[in-house]
């Protein structure tokens, strides 16, 4: 019986996330009702306060959803780069350009920071950050990057990488942004390789 209920409770939470999705990409946050959202799903608003609290806490693990997506294609890009100093670079430019796609635009990047707060604080974002962190103490044990603080390191690469996808997803010409946003993100990440003799 407790298994079943916990079945429905994840049911409910995956349909509710799902409608969420659909109506935060298409309205956006503020346009989306209650019963927009909960109509969609089949479900009542009792399920929401259940399973988020509110419309913000929906708001929430939509936004974690689809960050942890984009940290998951990021970092398969970044597999396909060769060695581990072009994939960090890779997954860098992976997450800007991901500023263009409609949905992550204005949920994540648009829509996330003016009702959740500073997007470097989301779990999401945290579990980048240790990535990161991870890897930057790989290149730094391999030679590739100056031995400076892993952490340091790995705060100032992701700062970057999502301050220029929210300048991006801001601008009034989010393509031509991205070009400069990403040339620049690769010359601030080079100043950490180390230089020949």
């Amino acid at each position: 019986m407790a298994k079943r209920r916990a079945e429905t409770m994840e049911e409910n939470r995956v349909k509710l996330i799902a409608a969420a999705r659909k109506a935060f990409a298409d309205k956006g946050y503020a346009a989306a009702s209650m019963d927009d959202l909960t109509a969609d799903a089949g479900l009542t608003r009792g399920a929401l306060y259940h399973n988020f609290g509110d419309k913000r806490g929906l708001l929430a693990a939509v936004v974690h959803q689809i960050d942890s997506d984009m940290a998951a294609r990021a970092q398969a890009i970044g597999a396909g780069a060769g060695d581990d100093w072009q994939a960090l670079l890779a997954e860098g430019a992976a997450y800007i350009e991901m500023a263009l796609d409609p949905e992550v635009q204005r949920i994540v990047l648009l829509d996330g920071p003016a009702v959740l707060g500073d997007p470097s604080q989301w779990p999401s974002q945290g579990a980048c950050l240790q990535a990161t962190k991870q890897a930057v103490t790989r290149l730094i044990a391999q030679g590739t990057v100056k031995p400076v603080d892993a952490e340091a390191a790995a705060r100032l690469l992701c700062g970057a990488a999502l301050n220029a996808a929210l300048w991006v997803a801001a601008s009034d010409k989010p393509k031509d942004v991205l070009l400069k946003a990403i040339e620049a993100f690769h010359c601030m990440a080079a100043g950490f390789i180390v230089k020949p003799a």
